[in-house]
């Protein structure tokens, strides 16, 4: 709310679920995706939770040991063998 009162264009949140229940995760930034909608703002996450950022984001840039792995849409980046190894668990 804080951050809000200055009536910034940009949003900058770091792990802003970090620490939460899952329910209370997805609750928290579709909270945050509905208030950045609704005053047009650009927001810019880094997060780990990867439920979390599918669920929002419309593009990602991810890295891996300081270097950009995969970026795109939330689709393009999902279908990446390397994030799929690295990030989802799963067999490239």
């Amino acid at each position: 709310a804080i951050a809000l009162a200055a009536e910034p264009r940009l949003l900058l949140l770091d792990e802003p679920t970090a620490g939460m229940a899952a329910p209370e995760r997805l609750e928290a930034i579709w909270l945050v995706h509905r208030i950045a909608t609704e005053l047009g703002l650009s927001c810019v996450f880094t997060e780990h939770d990867m439920a979390v950022v599918f669920a929002v984001a419309t593009r990602i840039t991810v890295l891996h040991q300081g270097r950009v792995l995969a970026e795109g849409t939330p689709a393009e980046v999902r279908a990446r063998p390397e994030v799929q190894q690295v990030y989802l668990g799963e067999a490239a």
